[in-house]
C-alpha cells in the first residue's frame, strides 16, 4: 500500500469532479485513522469559517462527503453521526445567517448556554466575531436538550478590567 501524505486532503476533496467520490472515499480510508481525523478536522475548519455566500457549497460538500465516507463510524465509533453533526450545523448556521441582517454582524458577539432549571452554571463564550458566534451557536445548537437555552448576542457596550492593579479605569469600548 503506498504512503499517502494526509495533509490537504479537505482541499483534495473540493476539487473532486462528480462522480469522483467514491474513489476519494476509498483513498481516504485506505490512509487510515489518521488520514480520516485530519480531513474531518479540516471539513470541520470549513464549516467554522464559510461566511452566506458559500452556504451552499458547504451543504453540497456535506452531501458529497457522506458520498465519499458514507460509514466514518467504522474508522471510529467517533464518527458514526459525524455527517449529521455536520448537516446540523450548516443547517444552523443557515438560520444564523437568514435571521441577522448583513448589515448587523459587525462586533463582538458571544455565546452564552444555560439550562435554568439546573444549579449549573452558565456557560459563556465572549469576544467573538460574528462567524465564529455562527458556528459556536450552530455547534451547540445540534445538542441542545429541552430545559437547555442558547443565546448568540452581540455586545454593545463592554467593561473589560484585570485583577492585576489596583487602580480603577480598566478599558471600555462601545460598538454602537
Amino acid at each position: 500500500m503506498p504512503m499517502v501524505k494526509a495533509i490537504g486532503w479537505f482541499a483534495r476533496f473540493r476539487e473532486l469532479k462528480p462522480g469522483e467520490e467514491s474513489a476519494f472515499g476509498v483513498e481516504l480510508a485506505a490512509g487510515g485513522f489518521s488520514a480520516v481525523r485530519v480531513f474531518l478536522e479540516e471539513f470541520r475548519t470549513f464549516l467554522r469559517q464559510y461566511d452566506e455566500p458559500r452556504q451552499e457549497e458547504a451543504e453540497r460538500l456535506i452531501g458529497r462527503g457522506r458520498a465519499a465516507l458514507p460509514e466514518p463510524g467504522r474508522i471510529s465509533p467517533a464518527w458514526a453521526r459525524i455527517w449529521d453533526e455536520f448537516a446540523a450545523i450548516a443547517a444552523y448556521k443557515r438560520d444564523v445567517f437568514d435571521r441577522i441582517p448583513r448589515d448587523g454582524r459587525d462586533g463582538e458577539w458571544q455565546v452564552l448556554l444555560d439550562n435554568p432549571y439546573t444549579n449549573g452554571q452558565i456557560t459563556v463564550y465572549p469576544a467573538l466575531s460574528f462567524l465564529e458566534a455562527a458556528y459556536m451557536y450552530a455547534y451547540f445548537r445540534t445538542d441542545l436538550v429541552p430545559n437547555e437555552v442558547i443565546r448568540m448576542q452581540r455586545i454593545h457596550t463592554v467593561l473589560f478590567d484585570t485583577g492585576r492593579s489596583p487602580d480603577a479605569g480598566g478599558a471600555e469600548v462601545r460598538n454602537g
